[in-house]
C-alpha cells in the first residue's frame, strides 16, 4: 500500500501530550501538514503558540470524549494518515466493563471513523505498549507474537479489586486486540493499513505544557521522582524494566507512516532493559554543561552491577523494518535534567 508523500495532512490524536507534541514537531519539521485533536480549545492554545512558525501547517479540532460513538468522524476527513496517541484508562473503575470499554471504544472507534470517512486516509498508527505484550511475571526474550493474557484475565477475575498497572496493562491488551480484530474484520473495505508501535518505558524531555512537576505524565514523573527527588528504597531501585526516549518513540510513529512495509505489522520499540539505580548512577556521573548536581540523590552505588536486568525484547523487527535508532541512558538523562533546570525543577 502506498505511503504518504510530504505535504500530506496527518491526524495526531491528544496532540497536546507528552509522546503526541513530538510526534506534530517531527512531522512539522519533515514538512508535513497536521491536524491534532485536543479535548477543549483551552488545551490547544499552547499548541497554537508553539506552532505558530508554521502557520496554516498545523491546525486542531475538539474531540471532547474519544470513546463517544462517531467522535472522530469530522477529524478523520480529508486526512490522509492517523496516529492515534490518546488512550483513557480509568485505574479507579469498579467494573471490567469501566475498565477496558474506553480504551477499546477509543481505538476502536477511530478506525470506525476511518472506515466511514477517511476516503483519502492510506495508513493508521496506533501506538500501544509493552503493556499488551506481557506482565514482566516470567523472564523470557519478548517478541510481538507475545500478549499480555494474564492481564486481562486478572482484571476479569478481580475487577476493581486489581491493581492500577494491571487495570492499565489490561486496557492496553484489550484496546491493540480489538484494533487488530477491526482491521482484520474490515481489511477488504478499507482504503488504509495499520500499523501498532508498542513501546517500552518512555523517558526524555517534555515540551508539552507543564505548570509544575506534578503535572508530569506517569511515566516521567517516576524518572523525576527517582532520579532528581530520591527517597527510593534498595528493593525499588533493582527494580526496572525498558526504556525508549520521547523523540525515538515520536521518529518511530513518522517512520511507521513513511515506511511502506510497517503496514500491518506490530512492532516492538524499546532501547534496552535497565534498573532505576543505572539512572541514578548515570545522572551522578554527567560532567558539564549540566549545572553541580551534588543535590541528586545517590541511591546505593554499585547495585547496578548486582541486580538482574528485568526484561528483554527482540527489537530487530523495528530495525529492519523502520530502521530506528536508540538514544542511550546518558543522552536521556542529560537532556532531561537541562529541561528540568530550565523549569526551575532542579
Amino acid at each position: 500500500m502506498h505511503t504518504i508523500s510530504c505535504g500530506d495532512k496527518v491526524l495526531v490524536t491528544g496532540a497536546n501530550g507528552f509522546i503526541a507534541m513530538w510526534i506534530v514537531r517531527i512531522l512539522l519539521e519533515k514538512g508535513y501538514a497536521v491536524r491534532g485533536t485536543v479535548r477543549s480549545a483551552d488545551k490547544a492554545k499552547y499548541l497554537e503558540e508553539y506552532f505558530k512558525t508554521y502557520g496554516h501547517k498545523f491546525e486542531f479540532t475538539i474531540v471532547e470524549d474519544i470513546a463517544k460513538s462517531g467522535a472522530f468522524d469530522e477529524a478523520v476527513k480529508g486526512i490522509q494518515a492517523i496516529i492515534h496517541t490518546a488512550s483513557p484508562c480509568n485505574s479507579d473503575a469498579v467494573s471490567v466493563n469501566e475498565i477496558l470499554e474506553p480504551a477499546v471504544n477509543g481505538t476502536v472507534g477511530i478506525l470506525k471513523s476511518a472506515l466511514a470517512y477517511g476516503q483519502d486516509t492510506k495508513r493508521v498508527v496506533v501506538i500501544s505498549s509493552v503493556a499488551a505484550v506481557s506482565d514482566f511475571s516470567v523472564y523470557k526474550l519478548l517478541n510481538e507474537d507475545d500478549w499480555n493474557e494474564p492481564s486481562v484475565k486478572e482484571i476479569k477475575e478481580k475487577g476493581a479489586d486489581a491493581a492500577g498497572y494491571v487495570k492499565y496493562y489490561a486496557s492496553k491488551t484489550a484496546a491493540e486486540k480489538a484494533a487488530w480484530q477491526f482491521y482484520e474484520d474490515n481489511k477488504t473495505e478499507i482504503s488504509w493499513d495499520l500499523s501498532v508501535l508498542n513501546p517500552s518505558y518512555v523517558f526524555g524531555p517534555p515540551i508539552h505544557e507543564l505548570k509544575s512537576s506534578d503535572a508530569l505524565n506517569t511515566s516521567l514523573r517516576l524518572w523525576y521522582d527517582v532520579v532528581v527527588v530520591g527517597g527510593k528504597t534498595e528493593n525499588f531501585l533493582k527494580t526496572g524494566l525498558a526504556f525508549i526516549d520521547v523523540r525515538d518513540v515520536a521518529e518511530a510513529n513518522v517512520l511507521a507512516l513513511e515506511k511502506e512495509a510497517a503496514g500491518g505489522e506490530r512492532i516492538i520499540i524499546s532501547a534496552g532493559p535497565f534498573i532505576w539505580q543505572q539512572w541514578v548512577d548515570v545522572a551522578n556521573s554527567l560532567s558539564l554543561p549540566i549545572p553541580s548536581h551534588s543535590k541528586l540523590p545517590i541511591g546505593y552505588p554499585g547495585l547496578a552491577g548486582t541486580a538482574k536486568l528485568p526484561v528483554e525484547f527482540d527489537t530487530r523487527k523495528a530495525a529492519r523494518i523502520l530502521g530506528l535508532t536508540y538514544l542511550n541512558q546518558e543522552q536521556v538523562t542529560r537532556d532531561s535534567l537541562a529541561d528540568f533546570v530550565k523549569r526551575g525543577w532542579y
